[in-house]
């Protein structure tokens, strides 16, 4: 009898089950719409330019392989906290604002998961639904005992459903984690307007909620990096006490370099010291100390004014090419006058679209037209391109013609 004969197996993760599955899908009008990486309009992962730049400067002056702090790279860390929340510089300094280098996103949402449920003692936190499906795994393995929800998606009008947040929210319990993404919500690319920041920032502040951000898309989002920022700068103009994750896979193609980093806003000087000390410990019982390159590419853009306009002006391009193919979808589904209104398509924000396909819709676009999409029908925009866009339009007209909800 082995001592693992009891283990059970788990479910595929579908986004990385879906990718081995299209990979091998021989079909030539094979189309991948699954997992959030941005490609070319020839369907091509995007190493870009001034990235390789940056690498090529890291690797030049890198002169050894020691390890890096337990916290990380501080040219890093303070550059991406900067990045996000804005001249903080006098708060840096104080040290009620730091960054903590981290494995990318999901590694910073752990650390600090963590470090909520060890030393704020909370035990609730909610997140949208839809929400990025790591999110309920994360924090749950950090310890946290109850997952709750709060309304985001309206289905039937495919917008967002803002009294419902509102609601829930308000019913949350004192010292609950509220996960906000701050742009380009992943899966349905709809984002609050600032007044309804706004108003989500007055019930937060008033139910004694704990704000804690996802940031991966920043300036992927609408090629603007200050507005990208707009909700969590706003958060830190009144005076909240906060954590906020940051991804640097999406905006810098650095995806399996793992750069990432989560930023404690604090309001105490008097505080700051032990906070460092028991992220210090999490850290160090977790992965010990981040890895150097992709937090050394980062910040030798981030510190450097020509390269970060170079990288700037690459995310516009970048962006711009995704609110093409949105639009480009929507006039082909309307033009063929496929089932349902599509507006939604350039009214959401960022890399993902969620169609309002159903999971049966989805089943029989991969089935008889080998078009991948999670099966609840998000879409990654930047794998339609205009070779593609005209079958995937064709594709959808004819699923929701014979295939009910």
């Amino acid at each position: 009898m082995s001592i693992f004969s009891d283990v059970e197996e788990a479910q595929p993760i579908e986004v990385f089950h879906l990718v081995k599955v299209f990979n091998e899908d021989d079909d030539p009008s094979k189309v991948n719409l699954t997992i959030g990486a941005y490609r070319t309009d020839e369907g091509k992962p995007y190493y870009i330019p001034v990235v390789k730049k940056a690498e090529s400067v890291v690797l030049d002056g890198t002169l050894n392989h020691e390890y890096l702090p337990i916290l990380g790279l501080e040219s890093f860390t303070k550059a991406a906290s900067q990045l996000l929340l804005g001249d903080i510089t006098q708060r840096q300094e104080e040290g009620t604002i730091f960054g903590v280098q981290s494995i990318s996103g999901s590694g910073a949402l752990r650390v600090g998961a963590e470090f909520l449920v060890k030393h704020l003692k909370c035990t609730t936190f909610y997140y949208s639904i839809p929400t990025w499906e790591n999110h309920h795994l994360i924090f749950m393995t950090s310890g946290f005992q109850n997952a709750k929800t709060y309304r985001y998606w309206n289905e039937e009008t495919r917008s967002l459903d803002f009294d419902g947040f509102c609601e829930d929210l308000s019913n949350a319990p004192e010292n609950a984690v509220i996960i906000l993404h701050g742009c380009a919500h992943n899966p349905t690319g709809l984002d609050p307007t600032e007044d309804q920041w706004k108003k989500i920032a007055e019930i937060i502040k008033e139910h004694k909620l704990i704000p804690f951000f996802d940031n991966a898309y920043q300036g992927f989002a609408s090629g603007d990096l200050e507005k990208d920022a707009w909700s969590v700068r706003y958060f830190l103009s009144q005076g909240f006490e906060f954590l906020c994750s940051q991804s640097f896979a999406k905006n810098y193609g650095l995806y399996n370099e793992r750069a990432g980093n989560l930023t404690f806003v604090l309001n105490s000087v008097e505080n700051v010291k032990a906070v460092k000390s028991q992220v210090t410990m999490i850290v160090r019982g977790m992965y010990s100390n981040p890895p150097n390159h992709g937090a050394r590419t980062v910040s030798t853009i981030l510190n450097n004014d020509v390269l970060k306009n170079e990288w700037m002006n690459t995310l516009k391009l970048m962006t711009d090419r995704i609110k093409a193919m949105r639009k480009s979808l929507r006039e082909n589904l309307e033009n063929l006058g496929t089932i349902g209104t599509w507006n939604h398509i350039t009214d959401q924000t960022g890399m993902f679209s969620y169609t309002g396909l159903s999971a049966s819709h989805v089943e029989y676009l991969r089935s008889k037209y080998h078009i991948y999409m999670l099966r609840s029908g998000r879409i990654n925009i930047c794998g339609l391109n205009t070779n593609n866009i005209n079958y995937v339009a064709e594709a959808i007209t004819d699923t929701l013609l014979n295939v009910a909800k």
